[in-house]
Parts: C-alpha cells; sequence; structure tokens
C-alpha cells in the first residue's frame, strides 16, 4: 500500500513514526510532506524519515491563504505523480482537499474540538476522521472514536523507554528536583484571541520553585523575554520526553506536552483559555490540572506542592488510566491495512477494538 502523509507539527512526527516503521516493515511506501515549523524537519531527520518539504506557514490572513494555495498545489503534484491509495494526517486541510479532488480516501486523525476553521477546513472532504472516545463533538457517520489518545502512539511499550542520561547534560543529579515550563507562540488560528499564562505569573512561579530548591527549566516556541532567557532547557528535541518523565512538575501552555507529562505520570499542569475533551478526563483521572487562565494559578500550585509522594500518585492514576486504553499504534495499523472494511467493523462493533488492549501499562524510571 501506498500511503501520503502530511505532517504540520513536531508532536505529528512522534505520533506516526512509530506507525510508518512498522508498516513499512510489512512492505508499505510512504510519502511523506512535512512543514518547517520548529523542530519538525529536525525530528524527521533524526528518525531518519526522508521528507519533501511544504516550507514555512505564514503568520498573517493572506499569508495563510497564499500558503494554503501553495501547500496544496504541491501535494496535488507530488499525489498525481505518486498516485497514493491512502492519505493520511493529523486534520491537514491540505490532504483533505486534495484527497477529495483526487477521489483518493483521506483518513484525518485530530483530537482539538476547539481548532473550528481547522475543522471545516478538513472535515467535509475526509472519508474517515479518528478521535478519542472523549472527543466531545459528532463529526458525523464518518467519525471513529477509540479508546486511547494519539501521545499513547510514541509515550508506552513498546515504544518508549527513559533514559536519565540527559540529567548529566542539564547538570542534574540524581536526586535533584525540577520542573519544566512550556509556553507557546500563539500563532495557531485556533490560538487567535486565547491566551495562557501572564509574565508576572511566570515569574512568581519560578520563584517560588527555586525557593523549594527546584531547578527550573524552560521550552518555548518563541523568543523569551531577558528574565526568563536564562531557564531555556539546551536539549535535543528527540530528548524532550525523558526531561518530561523525569520531571516532579510540568507546568505550561501546551496542550500535547501537558498530556504526554499526564502519560508519563509527571503531574500536569495546563494553563490556557482552550480546553478538550482529553484534557477533561485527564483531569477526571486526576492526571492533569486544568486552568482557563491564570488568576488563581500561584497558590493551586502552593497546594499541591504541599503534598508528598505527588509524582507517585500519578504515577497509579497513570497506570488506571492506561488500563481501559488500546495500544493506539497497533489499532491504526489495523485499521489503515484493512481500510475501508476496518471502518465497518468498528462501526458494527466498536468493542473490536479493544484487541488492541496495552499489554505493558507501566515502566521503570
Amino acid at each position: 500500500m501506498k500511503i501520503l502523509i502530511d505532517i504540520g507539527h513536531p508532536a505529528h512526527v512522534h505520533y506516526f513514526k512509530n506507525f510508518i516503521c512498522l508498516m513499512e516493515n510489512k512492505g508499505h511506501k510512504f510519502l511523506i510532506v512535512a512543514r518547517d515549523k520548529e523542530v519538525t524537519h529536525n525530528l524527521l531527520n533524526t528518525y531518519d524519515l526522508a521528507y519533501i518539504s511544504r516550507g514555512k506557514g505564514r503568520k498573517s490572513l493572506l499569508g495563510k491563504m497564499l500558503y494554503t494555495l501553495k501547500a496544496s498545489y504541491l501535494i496535488y503534484k507530488l499525489a498525481k505523480k505518486w498516485q497514493p491509495q491512502i492519505f493520511l494526517s493529523f486534520g491537514s486541510p491540505y490532504t483533505a482537499q486534495v484527497s477529495w479532488l483526487l477521489n483518493i480516501p483521506n483518513i484525518a486523525l485530530t483530537d482539538t474540538e476547539h481548532a473550528k476553521l481547522g475543522l471545516l477546513a478538513f472535515v467535509p472532504f475526509s472519508a474517515t476522521i479518528l478521535t478519542p472516545d472523549c472527543f466531545y463533538k459528532d463529526l458525523g457517520n464518518k467519525h471513529i472514536k477509540f479508546a486511547g489518545y494519539f501521545e499513547m502512539c510514541y509515550l508506552l511499550p513498546p515504544y518508549y523507554t527513559y533514559n536519565d542520561k540527559f540529567r548529566k547534560e542539564l547538570g542534574l543529579t540524581q536526586n535533584d528536583k525540577y520542573v519544566l515550563f512550556r509556553y507557546i507562540a500563539w500563532e495557531a488560528s485556533h490560538d487567535i484571541g486565547q491566551s495562557g499564562i501572564s509574565d508576572s505569573v511566570k515569574l512568581n512561579l519560578i520563584d517560588i520553585f527555586l525557593k523549594q530548591g527546584y531547578k527550573v527549566f524552560i521550552s518555548s516556541e518563541g523568543k523569551l523575554s531577558d528574565g526568563f532567557e536564562s531557564y531555556r532547557i539546551k536539549i535535543a528535541p528527540a530528548k524532550i520526553h525523558d526531561v518530561l518523565c523525569g520531571a516532579d512538575f510540568f507546568i505550561g501552555e501546551s496542550g500535547t506536552m501537558a498530556t504526554e507529562a499526564s502519560i508519563l505520570g509527571t503531574p500536569s499542569v495546563y494553563v490556557n483559555s482552550l480546553d478538550a475533551g482529553v484534557f477533561q478526563e485527564e483531569v477526571k483521572f486526576g492526571l492533569m490540572y486544568s486552568f482557563r487562565n491564570s488568576a488563581n494559578l500561584v497558590n493551586e500550585i502552593e497546594e499541591l506542592l504541599k503534598i508528598q509522594n505527588l509524582k507517585l500518585i500519578h504515577e497509579d492514576r497513570k497506570n488506571k488510566l492506561l488500563r481501559n486504553k488500546i495500544d493506539t499504534t497497533e489499532f491504526l495499523i489495523w485499521f489503515v491495512e484493512n481500510y475501508p472494511q476496518s471502518f465497518s467493523v468498528i462501526k458494527n462493533s466498536s468493542d473490536y477494538q479493544y484487541s488492541f488492549k496495552i499489554m505493558k501499562p507501566s515502566y521503570k524510571r
């Protein structure tokens, strides 16, 4: 089978890397098109995944419209020449619309209910949309829900093994406690008019953690002001999940990294005016502390810091969640390999997905 995958964000590399490797071992072929966004190309190179760049995105409305035409035309030309049998992406409007023009099925993944413009741009043109079962919108008859998160494609055994060698790179001893902050650039279309942690609260939180004996690291999509730049983490992008796994706390505006922290058993604080079904489920299981603004954030963090063995508590909560989840990568492999019959199987019996139950939810740090 020939599959064209469009990758628009660094997280998408992780969503698909194991799927691609395992499918290639079965003889399937891939054509990867990737936006030049943050560390996306860096990660593709790190995992030795060949790709064709569709260039950098644009910030202005006119720029975004022109980029859409450019990216869509590139994918159209590539698809006409390569003749894929399936398009696959995480909510890419380009693959969806090109697939519709070429009458090739597009399987779209998404977990982002609040991306209203994005949904309008790919849902009508896609043959199937796959989402976690906690996704609270109904996208119609072509919508399939599964018992997992996309972050489970790469953060569970056998796909992930914790490696603590990063501690030496960051000047950390085995006994050092540390917190990782993550700030986003607020440039995505669904980020317009949204907000996260104010600078004053950021400074206050850093001061609190330093006084409690924590080391402080900041990961940021964009530039940092002088008051924060000295805390910027300097680590290879592919090692950030080890940093998340070893952290005593995660606080950030990124929903993806907040969910990654939750799945890794790290106390996760998500601060963003946008919410989603995945976050609501993680809150339900006590894995995430979710805030729409930073108004009362300092007090909440101070209360969490008083809890003894919070990390161990989160490890137990994580395992409780995973007992009810499936191996998302194995499910995706089965679904794509057997498409479109797989669509009918799940529609007729959604419990079939539990054939892909997670067998080993925990791992040693």
